[in-house]
C-alpha cells in the first residue's frame, strides 16, 4: 500500500497528463513506477525510461544504430505537450516525447518491467526520474 500511494503521488506531481487522456482519445503513455534503483519515468509497456548526456533541450541525438539499440518513445500526430512533457522533432521526422525537455528513450537490454539495466551505459545513460 505504502509503494501504491508514493506512486500516486509521484503521478499528482507529474501532473495530470500522467494519468488522464487527452479529449481525442490518445494517453500519454508515460508514467513512474518504483524500481529497485527507485522511481523512475516508465512506458505504457511498464519499462523503464533513459535519457542521454549527448542530447541537447529538445533536441535527439540517437539517430541510426543508436536508436535501435536505445528505441526513441514515439509520439503519435495527435501528441501534444502537456506539463513537463514535451513533443520533439527527430531529424528522421519521427516525433519522440521529451520529459523537462530531455528526449525519451527505452533500452534494448531490458527484458521486463522493472530492468534498469540501461542506467550508467557508456556513462552517458540515466535513468529519466520525476
Amino acid at each position: 500500500m505504502k509503494s501504491f500511494l508514493k506512486i500516486a503521488a509521484i503521478s499528482a506531481a507529474l501532473g495530470t497528463a500522467a494519468c488522464t487522456a487527452y479529449a481525442d482519445g490518445h494517453v500519454l503513455p508515460i508514467n513512474a513506477a518504483e524500481t529497485k534503483a527507485g522511481t523512475v519515468l516508465i512506458d505504457a509497456k511498464g519499462m523503464s525510461l533513459y535519457t542521454f548526456d549527448k542530447d541537447s533541450s529538445g533536441a535527439s541525438n540517437c539517430n541510426g544504430g543508436c536508436a535501435k539499440s536505445w528505441p526513441p518513445v514515439l509520439a503519435s500526430d495527435k501528441a501534444h505537450d502537456e506539463g513537463a512533457f514535451s513533443v520533439i522533432t527527430r531529424a528522421d521526422g519521427s516525433r519522440q516525447w521529451a520529459f523537462n525537455g530531455a528526449p525519451l528513450y527505452g533500452w534494448q537490454g531490458d527484458r521486463k518491467p522493472g530492468d534498469v539495466t540501461g542506467d550508467g551505459v557508456g556513462g552517458t545513460w540515466h535513468l529519466a526520474r520525476p
